[in-house]
């Protein structure tokens, strides 16, 4: 029997937004405590929520984006469940009546896509976050209240390689949108983690949630460690052992651990919401929202590669919206797509990776970037020359790009050039006799002392012709 692995993802995605989605409070990260806080993400006596709207608007672009059914009206729930990171005794959330239900997603996979299936998503307030200590344990309330997209998958799954890239896609996205800024190191995604393990073909398994993994690295360690777990089971003839239970990630030591069981429906009291009323969506809303979705990665990726480029480098342009959009800047510049790729892959990558900063920060600007370019393209500068400007200019030259119609043009004037090269030819008679001896190697010789002669400035290519027809 061949036993196979069946995966679910609950992605959870706090948002982007300047208030958080039922208080006043400043949705921003910090790393000081409880300094993002007001009465009602505390839960003090007579608070009432407020919704904020762009909250909303960001959940329907999302929902669309995924390809989701919106409901005819908008309301939310009482998640009813007492936890020290819960200060109300229940969470605001989506469960009768989800932002969107139904849909798909397209992921980039290997050569091909992937369709995941989507069950839902929904708009929730974050819960506090609980630091643990030998002692004692503190509670930080900036995190309550942060506006958080949950998006649940169908069990579809059936590697880590399949869930990796699906996270990665859908965190593109958000980062695309501009709905999240998704950025893990600071904690705005996490994930709880399905798995089954049966016969292929068959049904699924008993089916195991692990709560809150913080990180993909730790995803893929999850899958391994419960597939196997799972599977040793099974093939010892101790299926039976595998119970329908929530575990969490044991970094330290590589496990999963039994936190609690579960059933089918675990009953949390769900009821609607009386204080936020119910909001009608409006048709010309969502096609408002929905008309101005960016080009998302997956159709870059097609455009790229339509051009031509190379797969690894498509990759390196669409992994950030921004350095995308500066690509697309400099391809309106009339330049060759490939070598702006490869410049933009290796020089500016490089670049901005050397000094830890964003495209943003780039000092040079894509036309710019076009007119160095398309001087190399035309050759009238060379690529020495053009690296030359390319780091001037990054090390605080302000006026040498704004100077290259002038001062950078290379000399190809062949009259000119021939009387250097026929100068340096006859002032060099032993490497002259030596490359018609056999060591070829000295061609570059020559060129060199062209381009010392010239300052750099000659045009490559007919100093490469004039010195092959004194040579041979």
């Amino acid at each position: 029997m061949k036993l196979i692995p069946t995966i679910g993802i609950e992605m959870h995605c706090e948002m982007k937004s300047f208030t958080k989605v039922f208080s006043p409070a400043r949705n921003t990260y910090s790393k000081h405590a409880n300094n993002h806080v007001s009465e009602i993400d505390i839960a003090l006596p007579g608070i009432l929520p407020s919704l904020n709207k762009e909250c909303i608007r960001k959940s329907i672009l999302m929902a669309s984006i995924l390809h989701c059914k919106l409901p005819q009206y908008i309301y939310f729930d009482r998640k009813n469940y007492y936890y020290p990171d819960l200060p109300k005794g229940y969470q605001i959330t989506q469960s009768h009546e989800p932002i969107g239900v139904n849909g798909y997603i397209d992921v980039p996979y290997n050569d091909g896509v992937l369709r995941v299936d989507i069950h839902d998503i929904h708009l929730e307030e974050d819960t506090a976050k609980i630091e643990h200590l030998d002692t004692e344990s503190l509670i930080n309330y900036n995190r309550a209240g942060v506006p958080l997209l949950e998006l649940v998958t169908d069990p579809v799954f059936h590697s880590k390689e399949e869930v990796i890239a699906f996270l990665e896609y859908i965190r593109s996205i958000y980062q695309y949108t501009d709905i999240s800024e998704a950025d893990i190191r600071k904690g705005q995604i996490r994930c709880d983690v399905n798995i089954s393990v049966g016969e292929e073909g068959g049904p699924f398994g008993t089916r195991v949630e692990i709560k809150g993994v913080d990180s993909f690295s730790n995803i893929q360690k999850v899958i391994d460690i419960e597939v196997k777990r799972q599977m040793d089971l099974i093939n010892d003839g101790k299926s039976s052992s595998i119970e329908q239970e929530t575990r969490r990630f044991d970094e330290a030591n590589n496990r999963t651990i039994r936190m609690r069981g579960k059933v089918d429906a675990i009953d949390y009291k769900y009821f609607v919401e009386p204080n936020i009323p119910k909001i009608k969506l409006d048709e010309e809303l969502v096609k408002e929202i929905t008309s101005n979705i960016v080009e998302l990665p997956l159709s870059r990726m097609t455009r790229y590669k339509d051009l031509g480029i190379n797969d690894d480098v498509v990759k390196v342009l669409v992994r950030d919206r921004k350095i995308s959009d500066y690509y697309d800047e400099v391809l309106k510049c009339s330049v060759d797509p490939i070598v702006l790729s490869n410049y933009v892959a290796t020089n500016i990558m490089g670049y901005l990776s050397k000094k830890n900063i964003g495209i943003q920060e780039f000092k040079i600007e894509p036309k710019d970037l076009g007119l160095l370019l398309n001087k190399l393209q035309k050759k009238e500068i060379s690529s020495k020359q053009a690296k030359e400007i390319f780091e001037a200019t990054l090390n605080g030259d302000t006026t040498i790009l704004k100077e290259l119609d002038n001062t950078a043009t290379q000399n190809s004037n062949t009259e000119e050039l021939d009387g250097i090269v026929s100068n340096i030819i006859k002032n060099s008679p032993k490497q002259v006799e030596d490359y018609k001896n056999g060591r070829t190697n000295l061609f570059n010789y020559f060129v060199g002392q062209v381009m010392k002669e010239t300052k750099g400035s000659a045009n490559p290519e007919i100093v490469k012709d004039i010195i092959s027809k004194y040579l041979n």
